[in-house]
């Protein structure tokens, strides 16, 4: 052989393993930090009965089998249709999810007459049903964007139906019949995210360089802007007339968030805080309902002073301060003070007083990793409207622990939302598993596509 044909031969050889490098599937990992999830949620529910009654609960076993078997089939799935997938997303659904239900157990044994644990169970159980779905139907997320228009259509509908119904605590954003009721805002929030990331995907230049130039912000033209715009009012408004300002908020704030990574342009990211602020400042001198909660916010003892008792926020307060660094312990706690809300809008409250400071932190460092990782599968895909989907997705997670834990230790005025995953509520958990769905699929896309063996 020649020595240009022994080159040759030699390029090909060094160029061969980086064409055929193939990524690892790391399946192996999921399951190990499935495994560890659950049995940090089983550990958690026998502390509680411990704490409560000196033994381990009777039920330990079966709510140990029963998410035990949740995860395994969620993973069987994610191992058949998106073995690419980021491996940490599953484990902290199950993780937050489980936790969620030891600390609704807890609160349920001081609250005898009102037991909701065993139907957020069920909630769960849809959700991860969910989740199953969408992995193993949803073959590819750039489907979706066909769909963008049906989408937004849906979603307002389903903002716009509990105006027909009753106001529950202040707010028109509830379903109930004959005993069954459901928060259609909760799925809304995810149709508006893939019409959002599909309407700016397909106008992202004509966002970024057409129009006017105000300032230091480049304005697109009312053609291209208007539609979105008229959308993102049209939701807010009614969830106004329904006093949903958490959901407003939050439809904002996506809005905003989506429109600085679709077009790059820092100037909106101030427009949006300015508009923000405008907003809150009217909302909150027009409507008793908000400015109640903000005179809340501004003077939390108010009501103690006034010798009336500690309201809800004082409450909130003290239970992170009784917390401390460690926490009282799992069940051992005395946030069940803070009354009907407890379990929803403050249980992030029990949280800090029974897990303390380091518990707490501990839960906030799992909301991030799991928004980190969003992020991340958006920042590796090559298709806009994916990027714009998994970043729209992650910063719904972000905005609602964001605005949550803002209220409950008084950093910002209560809103009424969900902790994710953590709070009584069944949309909500149903929703969240549908995001964590949604991430594996665009996070598979975007890991296979820089496989040397799968095509993209």
């Amino acid at each position: 052989m020649t020595k240009a044909g022994s080159g040759i031969t030699a390029a090909a050889a060094a160029d061969a393993p980086a064409t055929a490098a193939r990524l690892p599937r790391r399946r192996g990992v999921e399951l190990s930090l499935l495994v560890l999830a659950v049995l940090l949620s089983v550990f958690g529910y026998c502390d509680v009965g411990l704490a409560q009654h000196g033994t381990i609960p009777p039920g330990a076993a079966g709510y140990g089998a029963g998410l035990g078997v949740l995860a395994l089939l969620a993973h069987l799935a994610v191992r058949l249709r998106a073995p690419y997938a980021d491996p940490l997303l599953l484990p902290i659904g199950v993780l937050l999810n489980g936790l969620g239900l030891v600390l609704i157990y807890r609160l349920d044994l001081e609250t005898p007459g009102d037991r909701a644990a065993p139907t957020q169970l069920v909630w769960s159980t849809l959700g991860v049903a969910l989740f199953i779905v969408v992995v193993l139907l949803l073959r590819d997320h750039r489907l979706l964007q066909r769909y963008a228009y049906v989408c937004v259509a849906a979603a307002l509908v389903l903002l716009t139906v509990p105006i027909l119904f009753p106001a529950v605590n202040g707010a028109r954003i509830w379903i109930r019949i004959a005993g069954f009721s459901i928060q259609p805002g909760e799925f809304a929030k995810v149709l508006l995210a893939v019409f959002f990331a599909a309407y700016l995907a397909a106008n992202r230049s004509a966002l970024a360089y057409a129009g006017r130039r105000v300032w230091r912000l480049q304005l697109p033209t009312g053609r291209v802007l208007g539609p979105i715009v008229a959308v993102w009012l049209v939701s807010v408004g009614v969830l106004i007339l329904e006093r949903d300002l958490g959901t407003s908020l939050l439809f904002f704030g996506l809005f905003v968030v989506l429109l600085y990574v679709a077009t790059g342009r820092t100037g909106w990211i101030a427009v949006g805080l300015l508009l923000a602020a405008l907003g809150a400042v009217a909302v909150g001198r027009l409507e008793p309902h908000v400015h109640g909660r903000i005179e809340d916010w501004l003077h939390p003892f108010a009501t103690i002073e006034a010798g009336q008792g500690a309201g809800q926020l004082a409450q909130s307060l003290f239970s992170f301060a009784a917390g401390g660094m460690t926490g009282t312990g799992l069940g051992l706690g005395h946030s069940v003070l803070i009354g009907f809300a407890t379990k929803s809008d403050f249980i992030l409250a029990t949280a800090g007083e029974e897990l303390g400071f380091a518990g707490l932190s501990a839960i906030f460092l799992l909301y991030a990793l799991l928004v980190e990782r969003g992020y991340r599968a958006g920042l590796l895909l090559r298709d806009p409207f994916g990027r714009l989907l998994a970043v729209g997705l992650a910063s719904i997670v972000a905005l609602q622990v964001f605005v949550i834990a803002g209220g409950v230790t008084g950093l910002i005025p209560l809103t009424g939302m969900a902790m994710p995953f953590l709070a009584q509520g069944g949309s909500s958990v149903v929703t969240n598993w549908a995001i964590v769905a949604l991430l594996i699929r665009v996070s598979d896309c975007a890991r296979r596509q820089y496989d040397g063996r799968v095509a993209p």
